[in-house]
C-alpha cells in the first residue's frame, strides 16, 4: 500500500485524470478529439497557461496573485489606446510589458517592503489596475491590429507540423524553464523553502524580500504580455478583457496539486491542471453547455482542488494517531 501511494501522488491522478476527460471526449463528443479543436481548446487556455506559470512559483512560495486578470486588462487597454493615437505596434508592446513589471513591482513592494498580505495587496490591485484601464481606454474597444502579428495569436496559425499554436509552444518552453528552476536549481529550493516556514527560510540566509518582490515583477510582466496574446487572438481590446481570470488561473494551480499554504508542489501538476480545465470547458462547450455551467464547474474545481488535500491529510492523521494509541499485540 505505501509504495501505490507513493506513486499515486495528487498530480499523478491530475494527469490520469486528464487522460481519463480526454477519452471520454473523444468517445461522447463527436469532432473533440480532431486536430482543429484541439488547437482551438488549446489557444483558448494561452492565456491562461501563461500567467499560470508564475502564479505557480508564487504559490510555492506562499504567495498569491489576484490582480493578473486586471493586468491582462490593462495591458490590452494600454495597447489599443496606444494603437488608436497611431504608435507603432514594435513600441507598444515593451511599453505594455514595462506597465507590467511596474504593476508587479508595486505589488512586491508593497508585501515585502510595507508587510502586507499578498491576498489583500493583489485585492486591491486587482481594482485598480481594471480602473486604470478604464482610463486608458473607457468603454469602447479598438480593433484593426496589424494581422502580421494577429495571425500568431490564432488557432489556425500553428508550428508547423503540429497542431500546436504558437503562444502554446511558447508557453511550453516556458514550462520547461519553470519546471528546471523550480525542481533542479537552488531558486527553485528557495521557493519551497520560503512557502514551508519563510522565518526559518530568511534565518537560513535566502534573501526572501528580494525573491518574492522578483516573482510579483515576473507575475506582472507575464500578466501584461498574455494581455497582448488575448488582444491579438480576439482582434479587439478592451478595458474588460480577462475579467475573472485570475480565478481559472488560480483554479488551474491548485487543481494541479499546489499547495494554497506554500512549501509543496510540482510545475507538472500544474500544467495538467491547466490542460485539464481547458479540456473540460471546450467538452462543455461543444456540448453547448451555456457559460454559467462552466463557470460553476470552474468554481466547484477551486473547491475541491483546496479541500481534498486537506480532507486525505486529516484523515492520514487521524490514522497515525489511532494507530499510535492502539496497544501493542
Amino acid at each position: 500500500m505505501s509504495a501505490l501511494t507513493k506513486y499515486l501522488r495528487w498530480d499523478t491522478a491530475v494527469g490520469i485524470l486528464l487522460i481519463a476527460v480526454f477519452l471520454a471526449g473523444t468517445g461522447t463528443t463527436e469532432g473533440f478529439s480532431d486536430t482543429a479543436n484541439l488547437s482551438a481548446a488549446l489557444d483558448d487556455t494561452a492565456e491562461i497557461a501563461l500567467i499560470a506559470l508564475p502564479m505557480t512559483l508564487l504559490v510555492v512560495a506562499g504567495q498569491v496573485d489576484l490582480s493578473v486578470a486586471s493586468m491582462l486588462g490593462l495591458s490590452s487597454a494600454l495597447a489599443g489606446s496606444l494603437w488608436d493615437a497611431g504608435w507603432t505596434f514594435e513600441l507598444i508592446v515593451p511599453v505594455c510589458l514595462l506597465a507590467g513589471a511596474l504593476g508587479g513591482l508595486l505589488n512586491g513592494w508593497l508585501v515585502t517592503r510595507i508587510g502586507l498580505p499578498s491576498l489583500a495587496v493583489t485585492i486591491g490591485t486587482l481594482t485598480l489596475y481594471r480602473g486604470l484601464a478604464s482610463v486608458a481606454l473607457g468603454d469602447k474597444a479598438v480593433a484593426d491590429f496589424p494581422e502580421a502579428y494577429a495571425k500568431w495569436a490564432r488557432y489556425t496559425e500553428t508550428v508547423p507540423g503540429t497542431f500546436v499554436p504558437y503562444p502554446v509552444a511558447l508557453f511550453a518552453v516556458l514550462a520547461v524553464v519553470a519546471a528546471v528552476v523550480l525542481h533542479c536549481t537552488g531558486f527553485g529550493r528557495s521557493l519551497f523553502a520560503i512557502g514551508a516556514q519563510e522565518e526559518a527560510a530568511h534565518f537560513a540566509g535566502i534573501r526572501v524580500k528580494r525573491i518574492k518582490l522578483a516573482l510579483f515583477m515576473v507575475s506582472g510582466l507575464v500578466a501584461s504580455f498574455a494581455g497582448i496574446v488575448y488582444t491579438l487572438r480576439y482582434g479587439s481590446a478592451r478595458a474588460d478583457n480577462g475579467v475573472g481570470l485570475e480565478l481559472v488561473v488560480i483554479a488551474s494551480v491548485l487543481l494541479g496539486g499546489i499547495d494554497f499554504d506554500g512549501g509543496r508542489g510540482t510545475l507538472g501538476g500544474a500544467v495538467a491542471g491547466v490542460l485539464l480545465i481547458g479540456l473540460l470547458n471546450n467538452l462543455l462547450t461543444l456540448n453547448d453547455v451555456s457559460n454559467e455551467i462552466q463557470v460553476i464547474v470552474t468554481g466547484l474545481l477551486l473547491v475541491a482542488s483546496v479541500l481534498t488535500p486537506r480532507v486525505i491529510a486529516t484523515l492520514g492523521e487521524r490514522r497515525h494517531r489511532h494507530a499510535a494509541a492502539a496497544p501493542a499485540k
